[in-house]
C-alpha cells in the first residue's frame, strides 16, 4: 500500500512539473561571466580590456627545463614578471602564476644542429585567486632558413680555418723555397688538406643544448584574445611595515651589472630620516625577496650609506646596491633591529617602481633584454 502511493504522489509531481515546464527558464550560476560582473569592487574597476593576439606576457620560469633531459608533457609554472598594462590598467599583475607545458624538445645533435624546446601555456592564477584561460607559446627554436644559415656559416669557418692552418703547415714543414720552386702546389696541397680536416670537424661539431634557469626571463606570445578586468592601482599594493619615526623613501631603482658583467644588481636612490628610538648601521640595511631569502649591501656600489651610522635624529640621503638573484623578483627594503633581530620595516620596492620615472623604467628594461642566450655553456671536454 506504502509502494503505491508513494508512485501516485511521484507521478503527481512529475505532471505539474511537465506543465510548467514551457513557462519556466532553468537557470545556472556561474561565478565570473564574460562581463566580469561579481568581482571584488575592492580589486577591480568595474572596466575590462582586451589581451590581444600576438601580444607578449614577461615571465621566468619556475624549475630548471634543459633540452637534453626534459620530456615532452612535463609540466611546470612561470611568474609574470612585469604587469601587463592595457589602455585603462593594469590586467595582468606582476606575480601572476602561469601553468605551462614542454610541447617539444630536443638536445644537441651532430652537424651543428641545437637543441631546442617548444612550451604552451593554457592558464593563468591570478593573485586573488582567480583561473584564466589563455592559449600562449614560447620557443627557442630558430627559424629553418635562419638555423641554417648559421649552420653554413660556422662549417665554413672550420673549412676555411682548416684551409689556412694547412697552408702554414705546409710552408713550415717543407719551407718557402719549395713552395716557389713547385709554383704553389706544396701550399694548395697543405690547403686541401687542412680543408679536409676542417670539414670533417664541421661534420663532427656538435650544437649546444637549451638551457632555462629560474631567473632567465622569457617572452610568451599570446595566440587569442582573452577580455580582462582592470585592476585598480590601489589593489595592487605591496603590504609594508612602518616603524613611528623611521622613514625611508625609495627614490629611483637601477637594475646594474656587476663586476663579472651578470645583470644581477639592484641600486636604490634612498633618503633616510630616523626621528625613531632606535639606532642602526647601513649594514642593517638589507633586502628580502617574497622566499624570504636575504640579500645584503654590496661592496661593489657606492659604499658611504652602507659604512653610515644612523642615530636618532640623523638624516642622509644616498646610493645603496644589493646584488640578488634575480632582479624582477618581488623585494622589500628592511632595516633589522639588532636587540630583537627582527626588522623594523619593510618597504616594497615594487610599490616605489611605480613611481620611478618613464626614463630610467626604459633603461632598465634595455639592459635586462641583453640576455637572449638560453643555451649551456660549453663543455671543452664534451666531445
Amino acid at each position: 500500500m506504502k509502494n503505491k502511493l508513494a508512485t501516485l504522489l511521484l507521478c503527481i509531481f512529475l505532471t505539474s512539473n511537465l506543465a510548467h515546464a514551457g513557462n519556466e527558464v532553468f537557470q545556472g550560476h556561474a561565478e565570473f561571466d564574460n562581463n566580469y560582473t561579481g568581482l571584488d569592487e575592492k580589486l577591480y574597476t568595474g572596466k575590462t580590456e582586451t589581451l590581444e593576439k600576438k601580444d607578449t606576457i614577461e615571465m621566468t620560469v619556475s624549475q630548471v627545463l634543459d633540452g637534453s633531459f626534459s620530456f615532452e608533457g612535463d609540466e611546470f609554472f612561470a611568474e609574470v614578471t612585469s604587469d601587463v598594462i592595457g589602455d585603462k590598467g593594469v590586467i595582468i599583475p606582476k606575480g601572476t602564476i602561469a601553468h605551462g607545458s614542454i610541447v617539444e624538445s630536443s638536445e644537441a645533435k651532430r652537424l651543428g644542429r641545437d637543441g631546442y624546446i617548444n612550451l604552451s601555456f593554457d592558464y593563468l592564477v591570478t593573485p586573488d585567486g582567480r583561473e584564466i584561460p589563455i592559449e600562449g607559446k614560447m620557443s627557442t627554436k630558430l627559424h629553418p632558413i635562419k638555423a641554417a644559415t648559421k649552420i653554413v656559416a660556422q662549417d665554413l669557418g672550420y673549412t676555411a680555418g682548416g684551409a689556412v692552418l694547412g697552408g702554414l703547415f705546409a710552408a713550415q714543414a717543407l719551407g718557402i723555397e719549395s713552395a716557389i720552386a713547385s709554383q704553389g702546389w706544396t701550399l694548395a696541397g697543405g690547403a686541401a688538406v687542412g680543408s679536409g680536416v676542417g670539414l670533417g670537424m664541421a661534420l663532427y661539431r656538435k650544437g649546444k643544448d637549451v638551457l632555462i634557469s629560474p631567473g632567465d626571463e622569457i617572452k610568451v606570445k599570446i595566440l587569442s584574445n582573452v577580455e580582462l578586468p582592470v585592476y585598480k592601482e590601489e589593489a595592487l599594493k605591496q603590504k609594508e611595515e612602518k616603524y613611528p619615526g623611521l622613514d625611508i623613501r625609495i627614490g629611483n631603482i637601477l637594475y646594474e651589472k656587476d663586476p663579472f658583467g651578470e645583470v644581477n644588481t639592484l641600486t636604490l636612490s634612498v633618503s633616510i630620516s630616523n626621528m625613531s628610538d632606535k639606532s642602526f648601521s647601513g649594514m642593517d640595511i638589507a633586502l628580502v625577496n617574497d622566499y624570504n631569502s636575504v640579500f645584503n649591501p654590496s661592496i661593489f656600489g657606492d659604499t658611504r650609506l652602507v659604512f653610515s651610522h644612523f642615530k636618532p635624529g640623523d638624516r642622509k640621503a644616498g646610493k645603496i646596491s644589493f646584488a640578488v638573484n634575480n632582479i624582477k623578483q618581488t623585494y622589500w627594503l628592511i632595516v633589522n633591529d639588532r636587540a630583537t633581530n627582527k626588522p623594523l620595516m619593510r618597504i616594497s620596492l615594487d610599490n616605489a617602481y611605480k613611481h620611478v620615472s618613464n626614463d630610467i623604467k626604459k633603461r632598465n628594461a634595455k639592459i635586462k633584454k641583453k640576455k637572449k642566450n638560453y643555451y649551456k655553456e660549453e663543455d671543452l671536454f664534451d666531445l
